[in-house]
């Protein structure tokens, strides 16, 4: 079942890279979604856990809806 706006926001946010455990460690990773915060966001690479928030799909431009309040 598909949790996510597009099929390419479901890809990111579900990606899970062979070499690195930590998501903020991966160059390939570079949108997270905080499920303790209910939220998204696009990782910045700078060796810490740095994100920016967002409200949008980089993707398909849709508006980011929580995933509890959807359930």
């Amino acid at each position: 079942m598909k949790n996510h706006c597009c099929e390419d926001m479901d890809y990111h946010v579900n990606f899970k890279c062979n070499l690195h455990d930590n998501p903020f460690d991966c160059p390939d990773q570079i949108i997270i979604y905080d499920v303790s915060n209910d939220d998204y966001g696009l990782i910045i690479h700078d060796g810490g856990s740095s994100r920016i928030g967002i409200d949008y799909c980089p993707w398909c431009g849709s508006k980011l809806q929580c995933l509890k309040e959807n359930k």
